[in-house]
């Protein structure tokens, strides 16, 4: 047995999205996002579920932050739903929706917890989708407005601030494959998305730097580095590729680097950039954020628009099929730390879906455990080997609307009935709050 020891300045959070967790999607002077609409369309949703009640956070904050409280969290990752705060194009700011927030971060602050706010998880105004959302420049322009707006209402009762939550998800999954909102299939409009998200971060950074407030501003990421499947020179090409297409191009523009050689001039992919926008993306940022589940493997695939195919693995997975794999978390911390120059990093999301029962109140979801623990080994190894991680955050703190899966696919740590909505911590909760107090053991 090992026991696991982190400083006591690590940072142990956990975290959610307004979209999955909020519900109260017509309450408070909210208007339709995206995933409104792409709820609606069917086959998309497992189930024909939506997010209108999900955890009904919108009502139930202050018993989720006892809770969190009572679990030994110090802070509490949630994102602001953008059509609450500026729910109509005309620009006109929507106080109750603020008034929402200012609410959740003060109840948070009472309860000890740091407050850590996401601008962007997603959940885009429907109107600025009706006129063309992330493969159109002035979506950039208009996140800038909102982010301003959050920081003048909200900057008193934020404690750190992100930017965008995993850009690679909003550009491809909602413009090139169409596995989320808005559903479009054009590769043109992803890359055209891909560099509208990278702006829109830099414009939101310039305005917070000029704003006067002075906590801590990031992004999180949510890097994919497949490993090659074999040695041959041209997997570990595929592997190279595979980074470059779908980590680099946020990574490196992030870090005031371009975009990635490998993918302008190898595949071909050209960005709308502007005059003044790569000095813009490229500003320091004080932290990045990384998300991660899994890894992958790769083989070089010449038929393959992007010259990489995925190939099967072997380890165990998660009820979404996706394989544990903790090992590529390490790889990624070390990757993003020489890249970086050393810059602070927190796992901003880790977490693995189960297929969770409830019996007699309690949920012994052992599996989650000892997939969190394997991680949390990574971490305290990267730690030991130089690199700057200063937290983690826990994917998630309850189960939720989990985007095209809806409800079928539970992240939690604390079991949600979504039929009496009453919540029921999982035995992975009181694992975690072990952990956090400086008790857990590892096999």
């Amino acid at each position: 047995m090992q026991q696991l020891e982190f400083d006591t300045d690590f940072l142990w959070g956990c975290a959610t999205a307004s979209y999955q967790v909020e519900g109260a999607v017509q309450e408070g002077g909210r208007k339709p996002s995206i995933w409104d609409t792409f709820v609606k369309e069917p086959g998309k949703i497992m189930n024909g579920d939506d997010g209108s009640v999900a955890a009904d956070q919108y009502h139930r904050y202050k018993e989720d932050i006892q809770l969190m409280q009572e679990l030994g969290f110090q802070a509490y990752r949630f994102s602001i739903a953008w059509p609450r705060i500026l729910p109509e194009p005309t620009g006109k700011v929507n106080l109750e929706g603020v008034n929402y927030y200012i609410q959740l971060s003060k109840e948070l602050k009472k309860r000890g917890l740091k407050v850590v706010a996401t601008l962007y998880h997603w959940d885009l105004p429907q109107y600025l989708q009706d006129q063309g959302g992330w493969a159109n420049r002035e979506t950039a322009y208009a996140f800038n407005e909102f982010a301003k707006v959050c920081y003048a209402y909200l900057g008193d009762y934020i404690d750190q601030w992100i930017t965008l939550n995993e850009p690679y998800c909003a550009a491809y999954l909602g413009y090139k494959t169409g596995e989320h909102a808005p559903g479009i299939k054009d590769p043109a409009q992803a890359h055209r998305a891909v560099h509208h998200l990278n702006l829109a971060h830099g414009l939101a950074l310039d305005s917070y730097r000029k704003s006067g407030l002075m906590q801590s501003i990031g992004i999180t990421l949510n890097p994919i580095m497949p490993r090659p499947a074999t040695r041959r020179k041209e997997d570990i090409l595929a592997s190279e590729y595979a980074r470059a297409y779908e980590t680099d191009v946020f990574l490196h523009p992030l870090l005031n680097k371009g975009y990635p050689k490998l993918v302008t001039e190898g595949l071909g992919v050209s960005y709308p950039v502007e005059s003044g926008d790569m000095e813009l993306i490229g500003q320091k940022v004080d932290f990045i954020g990384i998300n991660y589940y899994q890894e992958g493997a790769v083989a070089y695939d010449e038929k393959m628009p992007c010259k990489y195919s995925y190939v099967p693995v072997w380890q165990k997975v998660t009820n979404q099929g996706w394989p544990v794999t903790p090992y590529g978390l390490l790889r990624i911390l070390h990757y993003f730390n020489a890249e970086s120059n050393h810059l602070p990093l927190y796992i901003t999301e880790n977490g693995c879906a189960c297929d969770d029962v409830l019996e007699n109140g309690r949920v012994h979801d052992l599996f989650r455990c000892d997939y969190l623990n394997q991680h949390f080994a990574i971490c305290k190894q990267a730690i030991d080997e130089g690199v700057n991680l200063k937290g983690f955050f826990i994917w998630s703190f309850i189960d939720n609307f989990e985007w095209a899966w809806g409800y079928s696919r539970r992240f939690g740590i604390v079991y949600d009935d979504f039929e009496t909505q009453k919540r029921y911590p999982k035995d992975s909760a009181y694992m975690i709050r072990d952990c956090i107090a400086g008790y857990t053991e590892i096999v």
